[in-house]
């Protein structure tokens, strides 16, 4: 019997791992500074289960965003013990938290392109 490549283990951990992080982000940090929109958009997680990236989306102001990321930065290690306790993996990642800014970017791309097909009133 063939055995599953890292590759796909990797991947299903990522998935495993968005799903807690989103839930846990949600119900479990009641930091009055994170705002109600913050997505995680995507989880890198190294092949030895020793670090992951998580890219998370917050609308709102740059400082709002500063601010959402110092939160989620000091509860690092409060989401690594709910992860260890919730997903069953030899090593628990330690997190690391940047802003993924590619939901704003589509937003402003897609009005300048609702812009350009604007017919003009000459």
């Amino acid at each position: 019997m063939k055995r599953p490549s890292n590759k796909n283990r990797i991947m299903r951990i990522n998935d495993e791992i968005l799903r807690e992080v989103s839930d846990i982000i949600r119900s479990e940090i009641k930091d009055p500074r994170l705002p109600l929109v913050v997505s995680v958009t995507k989880v890198d997680t190294t092949s030895d289960l020793s670090y992951c990236k998580v890219h998370i989306s917050i609308m709102g102001s740059d400082h709002e965003k500063k601010e959402a990321l110092d939160v989620l930065k000091s509860s690092a290690g409060f989401i690594r013990g709910q992860i260890a306790r919730r997903i069953n993996l030899r090593n628990t990642p330690e997190f690391k938290f940047v802003i993924d800014d590619s939901m704003e970017y589509s937003i402003k791309i897609s009005k300048l392109i609702d812009e350009a097909n604007k017919p003009r009133e000459d």
